[in-house]
């Protein structure tokens, strides 16, 4: 990235997201200032950038906290997106809205910046795609200068949408798909969106619209599967079209299939209803196309796929929360909130060595998997598939190292003290709240001493009567959990193999 004519301060709201991720170290590589608004400041606290930035803590919806965000801010980035179903979403997607239009004016922010979806004419929109048409209509009525960037698939490693066509094509080498496999899509790589965004920060203050943003091919659902197939030389795969698929029923088959659930799949499966081609390539004339022409879909995938082999993925769609996922921390007051907490605490000592012990604890999950009865663990992650959860797909962002906010299968890294501490928030569907913990430490006698403890509070009776339920389990999973992290270290410290247990 060109260092820009002149360094401005961008703020980034959606910085824990996928876009917002990736956009924050292109405009500190670009020259400029940057500050990012976010309700978890804790979510940015091991990300490589995060010393260059100043961190503003609030909630999008919240007018006070925005404003002040906003407060000396040259360029802000509207990365706010709902990926929740039902009625609720929208009105929170024009709440959300009207709270940044109001407080970019009021700041005398000079330019607004959102990342939309494109619109299709004479088609009845998905309910995402009329929530993003609305928010642009906000924003372009703020008063304040505003570019809307409208976007179809976004193509890079670690998205929901190229995560939902890798897995789909990767998987069904035969599908019975529903009929939105054949709407024209023109699908854009992730690298091209950044640079447009960046682009836009230096626009001059005439430039008040929406701009189409896609890639150079236009192509359906089902080509895109066929290419993805041949430009990672799998076989050629046969797609079976069934009209009877309704939207509801395809999120939930792309749940099964893929790691994302059926609560984001949803949105994602609605849009691809409508024919999203770009209309005209203005943005050009503002942001010209590289030398080399905007990346096609098979070097765009090609990249992401690389990326996800060489474990390389800078931001995932799992770093922002789940809709409907608790966000509580873990209570230390045993009777918190007039409630009882149910723990099942496991101590052992071995001869491994404390960064050995260490290695294997922060590699849990994933590929490794959980070291204890994997059937139970894929059960109950087929269970949470069931009713819409996240189950244990989401994986890691990186095979040996965590982040706080990384997510991890069903559970989120609410709390990692590197060499000692690892606390994992269950993000599952649950009558209740989770958390997980694993603590390295020395012993008295000079062994290294793990303590793993976890903890439930319940949500009324159904509550307790989960507890209760799981509770003749523990011995095994919890149990065998603890046994098997300190033999995997110990193999770690006597034959310097990989962790090594996957082990019931």
């Amino acid at each position: 990235m060109q260092p820009a004519a002149r360094s401005l301060t961008c703020l980034v709201t959606g910085a824990t997201g996928y876009v917002g991720g990736r956009l924050v170290p292109e405009l500190l590589a670009a020259g400029h200032r940057v500050r990012v608004l976010t309700r978890s400041p804790r979510k940015l606290r091991d990300v490589p950038w995060r010393d260059r930035v100043e961190v503003a803590e609030g909630d999008a919806g919240d007018a006070d906290a925005v404003r002040r965000a906003c407060e000396g801010a040259d360029v802000a980035y509207y990365l706010v997106h709902s990926l929740a179903i039902g009625r609720e979403f929208e009105e929170r997607d024009r709440h959300t809205a009207r709270v940044m239009a109001d407080a970019v004016r009021e700041a005398g922010v000079g330019r607004l910046v959102y990342l939309g979806g494109l619109e299709p004419q004479d088609e009845e929109l998905s309910p995402h795609l009329r929530s993003r048409a609305e928010v642009a209509r906000i924003l372009l009525d703020s008063g304040v200068p505003t570019v809307v960037l409208r976007a179809a698939v976004i193509l890079g490693s670690g998205s929901a949408s190229f995560e939902m066509l890798r897995y789909l094509t990767e998987r069904l080498p035969v599908m019975v798909t529903p009929r939105w496999v054949h709407s024209r899509i023109q699908p854009i790589a992730i690298r091209d969106v950044l640079r447009y965004l960046v682009g836009c920060a230096t626009l001059p203050p005439d430039v008040h619209r929406s701009f189409d943003i896609g890639g150079p091919d236009v192509m359906d659902y089902a080509h895109m599967m066929q290419r993805y197939a041949e430009v990672t030389g799998l076989p050629r795969r046969r797609i079976l079209p069934v009209p009877i698929f309704t939207p509801s029923l395809s999120s939930h088959w792309v749940g099964v299939i893929t790691p994302v659930p059926a609560s984001i799949a949803r949105p994602l499966v609605e849009s691809l209803r409508n024919t999203v081609v770009c209309a005209e390539h203005d943005i050009a004339r503002y942001v010209p196309d590289p030398p080399e022409g905007l990346l096609g879909f098979d070097e765009a995938v090609l990249l992401a796929v690389q990326k996800v082999r060489n474990n390389a993925v800078d931001t995932r769609w799992t770093g922002a929360s789940v809709p409907g996922a608790p966000s509580d921390p873990l209570p230390s007051d045993p009777d918190w909130a007039g409630g009882s907490l149910f723990l099942d605490e496991r101590t052992r000592e071995t001869d491994a060595s404390p960064e050995a012990l260490w290695r294997v604890v922060e590699g849990i999950g994933g590929e490794t998997g959980w070291y204890s009865f994997p059937l139970a663990w894929e059960v109950r992650g087929w269970l949470d598939r069931a009713v819409g959860g996240v189950g244990l797909r989401r994986g890691r962002r990186d095979p040996s190292d965590l982040y706080v906010g990384d997510a991890l299968d069903w559970w989120r890294v609410e709390e990692l003290e590197e060499g000692r501490l690892l606390r994992l928030r269950a993000e599952m569907r649950l009558p209740g709240l989770a958390w997980l913990e694993f603590h390295v430490e020395r012993a008295e006698d000079g062994r290294t001493r793990l303590r793993q403890k976890a903890t439930f509070h319940p949500f009324g009776l159904l509550g307790q009567l989960y507890w209760w339920g799981i509770s003749p389990f523990h011995g095994v999973v919890f149990g065998s959990m603890v046994r098997n992290l300190c033999k995997a270290a110990e193999a770690q410290d006597g034959k310097g193999a990989t962790a090594a247990s996957r082990a019931a």
